[in-house]
C-alpha cells in the first residue's frame, strides 16, 4: 500500500508524521513525500528518512498546492491502496493494518477511515457525525486521511486544483463515492489531526463560501439530483413557518379571551 505525504513548510512536524509511518504494524508500505516548494528544511528531513528506510521516496515540485502534490505522488505509487497523510498529522500504529484488513474482508468497501482526535492547539475527540451520503453532500464528515483503492482513484480526475483554498479532500470524496458505495469507519480514534495557529484551515473560513460554491460547480449532477430534495424540504419548512406565524397572530387576537379559549386553540393546532 502507498502513503502520500504532501509537505509545504511543515519541517517542524514532518519528522513526527514520518515516525508514525515507520511505527505502523503493517509493514508492506511505501511512503512518497512530495515537497510542494517548501522554503524551510523539509527537504533535508525528508531525505534523512529516505536514507533511514528505503520504503520512503522523495519528490520535489514548485509550489502548486496540496491537490497537485497528492496527484503527483499518487502517480508514482505501486500499491493497491492509497492513504493521503498531511505532513503535520499522525496515524496510530494499527491504522493501516486495520484499514487493509477491512478492505480484504469486505471487498465491496470503497473507503475506510476511523474516528479521530485533535492534536496541537486543540485536544480531544473530533466529534464528526456518522457517514450518510445524503447528509455528506452538504457537510463533510470524512477527514483527508482515509484509505481507498488506486483503481478507484483512476476512475476520477484526481484531486481538483481549483480547490485552492481548502475542501479539496471533500471535493475528491464526492468524485470517488456514489450514493450506494460502502464506506466504513473504524470505531477507534487512531488518526490525529493537528490544529495549530498557522494551519491552512485557520484562514480557510475566509474562503469557505467560495470553495463551497466551487464544489457545487465541480459536481453539478450530484447537486442537481439531490438539490431537488432539499428544495422540497425547504418548501415544507417555509410552510411550517407560515402556519406558526398564523398561529401567533391568532393567539394575539384572542389574548384577552379566557384561558380555556387559548387552550382549545393549542389543542386544535398541535394535537389534531
Amino acid at each position: 500500500m502507498s502513503i502520500i505525504v504532501p509537505c509545504y513548510n511543515q519541517a517542524k512536524y514532518l519528522g513526527e508524521t514520518l515516525n508514525s509511518v515507520i511505527k505502523q504494524s503493517y509493514p508492506n508500505w511505501e511512503c512518497i513525500i512530495v515537497n510542494d516548494g517548501s522554503s524551510d528544511n523539509s527537504e533535508q528531513i525528508a531525505l534523512e528518512y529516505c536514507k533511514k528506510d528505503n520504503r520512503f521516496k522523495y519528490l520535489f515540485q514548485s509550489n502548486q498546492g496540496p491537490s497537485v502534490a497528492r496527484n503527483v505522488g499518487i502517480a508514482q505509487t505501486t500499491g493497491e491502496f492509497i492513504l493521503p497523510l498531511d505532513g503535520d498529522d499522525i496515524i496510530g500504529e494499527t491504522y493501516i493494518e486495520k484499514c487493509v484488513n477491512h478492505f480484504q474482508s469486505h471487498p465491496q468497501t470503497k473507503l475506510v477511515y476511523c474516528k479521530a482526535q485533535f492534536l496541537g492547539t486543540m485536544q480531544g475527540l473530533w466529534n464528526l457525525p456518522e457517514y450518510n451520503y445524503k447528509d455528506f453532500i452538504w457537510r463533510n464528515c470524512i477527514f483527508n486521511s482515509a484509505m481507498f483503492r488506486r483503481v478507484d482513484y483512476n476512475k476520477t480526475q484526481g484531486y481538483n486544483p481549483n480547490m485552492c483554498f481548502g475542501l479539496e479532500d471533500w471535493d475528491f470524496w464526492l468524485s470517488l463515492l456514489q450514493e450506494h458505495d460502502c464506506v466504513y469507519r473504524i470505531p477507534e480514534a487512531i488518526f490525529f489531526y493537528r490544529r495549530k495557529d498557522d494551519s491552512r484551515d485557520s484562514t480557510a473560513h475566509l474562503h469557505l463560501s467560495e470553495m463551497q460554491e466551487q464544489i457545487v460547480l465541480n459536481h453539478p449532477k450530484i447537486y442537481e439530483e439531490f438539490g431537488k430534495e432539499l428544495i422540497v424540504f425547504q418548501h415544507k419548512i417555509d410552510s411550517l413557518h407560515e402556519e406558526i406565524n398564523d398561529l401567533k397572530e391568532t393567539l394575539l387576537r384572542v389574548s384577552s379571551s379566557k384561558p380555556s379559549r387559548i387552550l382549545s386553540l393549542f389543542k386544535k393546532h398541535f394535537t389534531g
